[in-house]
């Protein structure tokens, strides 16, 4: 007489793409950093000490989950003129933070980056070279078109209002509430732009990259 063998439970066949995707998730979920590997570790059916497997230690996680965020940023095409590649790049970039909103103060400060972001940045990198930056020009533009989309992704982040006629709402509110001559400035911007029909705050980011890449146009030769 044979005995069939009895099987056990399976346990989950884990990679380092799947930990970090199921990090990210839970990250987005709770709108903070990386999540506890305990954590973790129950979202993916497993043993904490399962992770370690593959990571050694929680900052490998949150290099991982960087590099995913940075993986979502367009890339300049093979020869892609600087201006319109930059403004693609700072637009998805900014879209990436919106979606990952914990992502925004980690996309810089990791010491040991991942593949995708060295790709990204090195691709920004030789697309401004390609158009006639400097070693020196290409840190400043890429310094300035950064700061500006976390600042401004930062900003859009704690506004009050969601959607395209938020901006709109809460201006009317203010503009009811405050007295009108105490404060004429804003009273006429408010009444004048925030509450014209078609205004979206949203497009204020669009203006400002705009007066970012006409300075780095006109300073793009200057720098030796």
């Amino acid at each position: 007489m044979t005995t069939e063998p009895v099987d056990g439970p399976r346990r989950p066949n884990l990679s380092r793409e799947k930990v970090l995707r199921a990090a990210v998730a839970m990250a987005d979920e709770g709108g903070t950093g990386a999540p506890s590997v305990r954590a973790l570790a129950k979202r993916l059916g497993v043993e904490a000490m399962s992770l370690y497997h593959h990571f050694r230690n929680k900052d490998l996680i949150l290099d991982g989950m960087v590099d995913l965020v940075f993986a979502e940023v367009e890339d300049p095409g093979e020869g892609a003129a600087w201006r319109p590649a930059m403004r693609g790049r700072a637009a998805s970039m900014r879209a990436a933070l919106v979606r990952h909103p914990w992502a925004l103060g980690l996309m810089d400060s990791r010491t040991s980056p991942g593949p995708a972001t060295l790709r990204r940045h090195d691709a920004a990198i030789g697309c401004l070279r390609s158009g006639g930056f400097s070693v020196a020009g290409a840190a400043h533009a890429l310094s300035v078109l950064d700061g500006y989309t976390y600042g401004s992704t930062l900003q859009q982040l704690s506004l009050p209002f969601a959607g395209p006629d938020g901006a709109g709402e809460v201006a009317g509110a203010m503009l009811e509430e405050m007295p009108a001559d105490a404060y004429p400035h804003l009273a006429e911007m408010i009444g004048e732009l925030a509450l014209k029909p078609g205004y979206t705050y949203a497009d204020e980011f669009e203006t400002g990259l705009d007066l970012i890449l006409d300075g780095l146009e006109r300073r793009r030769g200057t720098w030796a």
